[in-house]
């Protein structure tokens, strides 16, 4: 449950395992960032980031909780929350299971099913489950939910949880819920560290009413986003970085179409999804962990499926990447099947 990309990738490996976007941060973000280091002897001050998050999705500033990364955000749910009965949508992104049952929750998991493209069926979800958590679009699926299937979970008493670190992603961030203001107990978890490729400064935030994040706010230790990270979160909200975003996001689609048909033609692949919707996309393989393993050997790294729960070890995800990258991705990965041909 604790694995997550980054383990799979070496030095010098071409890496198609971890979802950050290639060649970021942008010298003009590196440049905002460097330069709010002057102030690193004073406490940070949120208060101009956080009104800026909230004006970029249209809420009043008391609607958005600034976290150091999304995973942040799931362990705030996890410690503020005191849910009778907890369910997390699988396959998904491990951290919010995570951090529910690192805080001593029982979790319960719906399972989505690739023999219909891991879409979601709202009646899946038991009635009486007071918490729900899933994400769109979804890691490592790469399903874009409808907006009206995940409306269709809210209900009073729930708390509604939609993770959407990728949504940024997604051309016109179609089905984004980060502009509803009038469904009781949605919570949407965003992240800034994919599209700029800040991982390693840990940004995010939370979006909500301000009754449902007020919990969350206390359980939040004083200071818990730097001054860098603010002063990140601040500029990509920015109309320009807004503007760049939504640009990558449609080369990103580009790319993605050139690698899923790529994928289509190699023999023994399925890919589920028919439309994934994600910067990476999720494949069965035979034999994927040994081929994973030979991908190793000639240096590129991909992520493994089993460690997802849902999944097994004949499923990868693959991060989507420019077209010469690609390339040469799919030699070894032929080179690779020639190996392993499947039991």
């Amino acid at each position: 449950m604790r694995h997550h990309g980054d383990a799979e990738v070496g030095a010098g490996m071409v890496d198609l395992a971890v979802n950050v976007r290639a060649g970021t941060p942008p010298p003009w973000l590196a440049e905002r960032i460097a330069a709010s280091l002057v102030g690193l002897s004073s406490y940070p001050d949120g208060r101009a980031a956080r009104h800026a998050v909230a004006a970029r999705h249209g809420r009043p500033d008391s609607e958005v909780l600034l976290t150091a990364g999304a995973a942040e955000a799931f362990v705030l749910l996890a410690r503020a929350l005191r849910p009778r009965r907890a369910v997390v949508v699988h396959p998904q992104f491990t951290e919010p299971e995570s951090a529910l049952r690192a805080a001593g929750h029982e979790v319960e998991r719906v399972m989505l099913s690739a023999a219909d493209g891991f879409r979601l069926d709202p009646s899946a979800v038991p009635d009486d489950a007071d918490l729900v958590v899933l994400g769109n679009p979804v890691n490592p699926t790469s399903v874009l939910h409808a907006a009206a299937s995940l409306l269709a979970l809210a209900r009073p008493g729930r708390v509604l949880v939609v993770d959407e670190a990728f949504m940024d992603s997604v051309p016109g961030e179609r089905e984004s819920l980060a502009g509803v203001r009038d469904v009781p107990g949605l919570l949407v978890v965003r992240s800034l560290t994919k599209m700029w490729g800040l991982a390693g400064l840990r940004v995010g935030y939370l979006l909500g009413a301000a009754e449902l994040l007020a919990p969350l706010a206390e359980a939040q230790p004083l200071w818990a986003v730097s001054a860098p990270a603010l002063t990140a979160a601040e500029a990509c909200v920015s109309p320009g970085a807004l503007a760049e975003a939504a640009e990558a996001a449609l080369y990103t689609a580009a790319d993605r179409a050139y690698l899923v048909s790529r994928l289509r033609a190699v023999r023994g692949a399925e890919l589920p999804v028919t439309a994934p919707a994600g910067p990476f996309v999720l494949v069965r393989l035979p034999e994927a962990d040994l081929v994973r393993e030979q991908l190793r050997g000639m240096g590129y790294a991909v992520r493994r499926g089993d460690t997802f729960p849902g999944l097994g070890p004949q499923w990868l995800r693959i991060t989507v990447r420019d077209r010469r990258t690609v390339d040469g991705f799919l030699n070894a990965l032929a080179t690779a099947l020639i190996s392993h041909p499947g039991r």
